[in-house]
Protein backbone atom coordinates (compact mmCIF):
# COMPACT_ATOMS: atom_id res chain seq x y z
CA UNK A 1 0.00 0.00 0.00
CA UNK A 2 1.37 3.36 -1.03
CA UNK A 3 2.11 5.98 1.64
CA UNK A 4 -0.39 8.33 0.00
CA UNK A 5 -3.17 5.81 0.57
CA UNK A 6 -2.13 5.54 4.23
CA UNK A 7 -2.19 9.34 4.48
CA UNK A 8 -5.74 9.44 3.13
CA UNK A 9 -6.82 6.67 5.50
CA UNK A 10 -5.18 8.19 8.60
CA UNK A 11 -6.41 11.68 7.72
CA UNK A 12 -9.99 10.57 7.10
CA UNK A 13 -10.12 8.37 10.18
CA UNK A 14 -8.73 11.20 12.37
CA UNK A 15 -11.82 13.34 11.69
CA UNK A 16 -13.99 10.65 13.32
CA UNK A 17 -11.76 9.96 16.32
CA UNK A 18 -12.09 11.81 19.63
CA UNK A 19 -10.69 15.33 19.74
CA UNK A 20 -7.53 15.92 21.74
CA UNK A 21 -6.33 18.71 23.99
CA UNK A 22 -2.92 20.23 23.30
CA UNK A 23 -1.45 18.49 26.34
CA UNK A 24 -2.60 15.04 25.14
CA UNK A 25 -0.75 12.57 22.94
CA UNK A 26 -2.12 11.20 19.71
CA UNK A 27 -1.78 7.50 18.93
CA UNK A 28 -2.26 5.66 15.66
CA UNK A 29 -1.77 1.99 14.85
CA UNK A 30 -0.23 0.77 11.62
CA UNK A 31 1.22 -2.42 10.21
CA UNK A 32 4.53 -3.02 8.39
CA UNK A 33 3.76 -3.56 4.70
CA UNK A 34 5.97 -5.08 1.99
CA UNK A 35 6.93 -1.68 0.53
CA UNK A 36 8.18 -0.59 3.98
CA UNK A 37 11.00 -3.16 3.91
CA UNK A 38 14.63 -2.70 2.99
CA UNK A 39 17.19 -5.27 1.83
CA UNK A 40 17.44 -6.63 5.39
CA UNK A 41 13.69 -7.38 5.34
CA UNK A 42 12.89 -5.01 8.17
CA UNK A 43 11.28 -1.58 8.04
CA UNK A 44 13.57 0.90 6.33
CA UNK A 45 14.95 3.68 8.57
CA UNK A 46 13.64 6.30 6.16
CA UNK A 47 10.17 4.78 6.32
CA UNK A 48 10.12 5.33 10.09
CA UNK A 49 10.35 9.07 9.43
CA UNK A 50 7.68 8.89 6.72
CA UNK A 51 5.15 7.11 8.92
CA UNK A 52 5.88 9.57 11.72
CA UNK A 53 4.48 12.22 9.36
CA UNK A 54 1.20 10.32 9.57
CA UNK A 55 1.24 10.58 13.35
CA UNK A 56 1.64 14.35 13.10
CA UNK A 57 -1.22 14.60 10.58
CA UNK A 58 -3.47 12.65 12.96
CA UNK A 59 -2.52 14.93 15.84
CA UNK A 60 -3.16 18.16 13.89
CA UNK A 61 -6.59 16.97 12.80
CA UNK A 62 -7.57 15.67 16.24
CA UNK A 63 -6.47 18.93 17.86
CA UNK A 64 -9.02 20.64 15.61
CA UNK A 65 -6.39 22.77 13.87
CA UNK A 66 -6.59 21.37 10.34
CA UNK A 67 -9.24 23.79 9.09
CA UNK A 68 -7.42 26.86 10.45
CA UNK A 69 -4.04 25.72 9.12
CA UNK A 70 -5.32 24.88 5.66
CA UNK A 71 -7.57 27.96 5.32
CA UNK A 72 -4.59 30.17 6.16
CA UNK A 73 -2.27 28.28 3.80
CA UNK A 74 0.03 27.33 6.69
CA UNK A 75 2.15 24.22 6.27
CA UNK A 76 4.71 22.59 8.59
CA UNK A 77 8.44 22.45 7.85
CA UNK A 78 10.87 20.35 9.89
CA UNK A 79 13.94 22.28 11.04
CA UNK A 80 15.76 19.44 12.76
CA UNK A 81 15.08 15.89 13.87
CA UNK A 82 16.94 13.54 16.17
CA UNK A 83 15.98 9.89 15.80
CA UNK A 84 17.03 6.82 17.79
CA UNK A 85 16.33 3.27 16.68
CA UNK A 86 16.16 0.51 19.30
CA UNK A 87 14.42 -2.44 17.66
CA UNK A 88 13.45 -3.63 14.21
CA UNK A 89 9.98 -3.97 12.76
CA UNK A 90 9.30 -6.89 10.43
CA UNK A 91 6.70 -7.64 7.79
CA UNK A 92 3.09 -7.39 8.99
CA UNK A 93 4.01 -6.47 12.57
CA UNK A 94 1.59 -4.02 14.15
CA UNK A 95 3.01 -0.90 15.77
CA UNK A 96 1.78 2.34 17.31
CA UNK A 97 2.99 5.88 16.74
CA UNK A 98 2.58 8.18 19.74
CA UNK A 99 2.88 11.91 19.01
CA UNK A 100 3.10 14.70 21.57
CA UNK A 101 3.76 18.44 21.41
CA UNK A 102 6.50 19.13 23.95
CA UNK A 103 6.25 22.92 23.75
CA UNK A 104 7.23 25.93 21.70
CA UNK A 105 9.34 29.04 21.78
CA UNK A 106 9.22 32.21 19.68
CA UNK A 107 10.23 30.30 16.51
CA UNK A 108 9.94 26.52 16.92
CA UNK A 109 7.34 23.97 17.96
CA UNK A 110 8.96 20.89 19.56
CA UNK A 111 7.35 17.52 18.96
CA UNK A 112 8.26 14.08 20.31
CA UNK A 113 7.25 10.84 18.67
CA UNK A 114 7.62 7.26 19.75
CA UNK A 115 7.04 4.06 17.82
CA UNK A 116 6.02 1.14 20.02
CA UNK A 117 5.39 -2.54 19.40
CA UNK A 118 3.82 -4.73 22.08
CA UNK A 119 4.56 -2.08 24.71
CA UNK A 120 8.26 -1.86 23.78
CA UNK A 121 9.92 1.24 22.40
CA UNK A 122 11.10 0.67 18.82
CA UNK A 123 12.18 4.18 17.81
CA UNK A 124 11.96 7.73 19.11
CA UNK A 125 12.23 11.09 17.45
CA UNK A 126 12.36 14.64 18.72
CA UNK A 127 11.94 17.41 16.20
CA UNK A 128 11.57 21.12 15.90
CA UNK A 129 9.17 22.40 13.32
CA UNK A 130 7.72 25.68 12.24
CA UNK A 131 4.87 26.67 10.00
CA UNK A 132 5.26 28.61 6.79
CA UNK A 133 2.88 30.48 4.54
CA UNK A 134 3.38 32.20 1.22
CA UNK A 135 4.28 35.30 3.29
CA UNK A 136 7.03 33.49 5.24
CA UNK A 137 7.25 32.07 8.75
CA UNK A 138 4.09 31.99 10.85
CA UNK A 139 4.49 33.17 14.46
CA UNK A 140 4.22 30.36 16.98
CA UNK A 141 1.75 32.49 18.95
CA UNK A 142 -0.59 32.33 15.93
CA UNK A 143 -0.12 28.57 15.68
CA UNK A 144 -0.73 28.14 19.42
CA UNK A 145 -3.99 30.09 19.16
CA UNK A 146 -5.00 27.90 16.19
CA UNK A 147 -4.37 24.88 18.41
CA UNK A 148 -6.57 26.39 21.14
CA UNK A 149 -3.74 27.49 23.43
CA UNK A 150 -3.76 31.26 24.00
CA UNK A 151 -0.98 31.19 26.61
CA UNK A 152 2.74 30.64 26.47
CA UNK A 153 4.29 27.21 26.31
CA UNK A 154 5.54 25.48 29.40
CA UNK A 155 9.31 25.35 29.56
CA UNK A 156 10.88 22.99 27.05
CA UNK A 157 13.01 20.28 28.71
CA UNK A 158 16.75 20.96 28.45
CA UNK A 159 17.40 17.51 26.93
CA UNK A 160 15.08 18.41 24.04
CA UNK A 161 16.82 21.74 23.49
CA UNK A 162 20.22 20.04 23.61
CA UNK A 163 19.20 17.58 20.87
CA UNK A 164 17.93 20.42 18.69
CA UNK A 165 20.97 22.73 18.85
CA UNK A 166 21.86 24.38 15.57
CA UNK A 167 19.64 25.32 12.66
CA UNK A 168 18.43 28.49 14.38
Amino acid sequence: MNLLIRLLMVGTYAFFRPKLELSESGRISLRVLPNDLDLNFHMNNGRFLSVMDLGRVDLIIRLGAFKTLSSNGWYPVIGAIHTSFRRSLYLFQKYDIVTHIVGWDEKWIYVSQRIERDGHEVATAVMKTLFMSEDGKVATDDIARALGEPGESASIPQEVLSLMKGGR
